[in-house]
């Protein structure tokens, strides 16, 4: 068993079993996507619930794990050769999660690969593109006079589910078999169009495939379980 007290961030949030990956997160779009993963694997986790305070993601415990301060984060006692591994960023998690069970990633070459163009199409456009229309809708930038910055996340969303739209015509998940992709994109989709509530603005009703593979996504036990971890305390 590894000792993970060599971690300083377990001080602060100890592990109930070492033995187990443990989860620093927040049931966000890019938090969810981990665990809905390790409910999808069905591997052993500790999840520990990490707000946006000094307590939190901005103390020197949590960031003694990940120094940009943003969940979710991992460390795995059980990780390559053996040896404990610390890891940040949704995206490079959810890739070694699936390399680690074999689980939701194509073992084809090219699948693979094609699997993780469109993982990054999530990390580097839909997720920046729909948190910073959430930001000038939802939030502090509702209040700016000037109303091109929304009108431009707006119009880029729409062009991002457009894309996504077209990909999901005649499949029923991203690569046609579920995978890190599909768990990657629909958590950020359900947040567009759930808590920033930005469905009409983004004529959502016009992505008919997004919608309904959305929905059977939604329909997932582990996706279900996944999209309340970690609990508040």
């Amino acid at each position: 068993m590894s000792d993970l007290s060599i971690f300083p961030i377990t001080k602060n949030w100890p592990p109930q079993n070492p033995n187990a990956v443990q989860l620093y997160s927040l049931p966000t779009p890019n938090g969810v996507k981990v665990s809905i993963m390790l409910e999808e694997t069905g591997l052993e986790y500790d999840a520990h619930y990490i707000d946006f305070s000094e307590n939190g993601t901005k103390s020197e415990a949590f960031r003694s794990l990940n120094p940009n301060g943003k969940i979710p984060a991992i460390i795995d006692p059980n990780g390559p050769n053996g040896a404990p591994l610390e890891l940040w960023e949704s995206g490079a998690i959810l890739y070694y999660l699936a390399q680690k069970t074999g689980k939701f990633l194509p073992k084809d070459a090219n699948a693979h690969y094609e699997t993780l163009q469109w993982v990054f199409f999530q990390m580097a456009a839909l997720g920046p593109m729909f948190g910073q229309l959430g930001y000038f809708h939802k939030f502090d930038g509702k209040e700016i006079e000037d109303k091109r910055p929304l009108e431009r996340y707006v119009n880029e969303s729409k062009r991002l589910l457009g894309v996504l739209d077209n990909r999901l015509e005649g499949r029923d998940w991203i690569m046609g078999e579920y995978s890190i992709a599909d768990i990657a994109t629909f958590g950020w989709i359900r947040n567009l169009i759930g808590f920033y509530g930005a469905g009409d603005l983004v004529e959502f009703d016009k992505f008919n495939n997004v919608e309904r593979v959305l929905n059977i996504w939604l329909e997932r036990p582990a996706v279900q379980r996944g999209l309340d971890i970690p609990k508040a305390p």
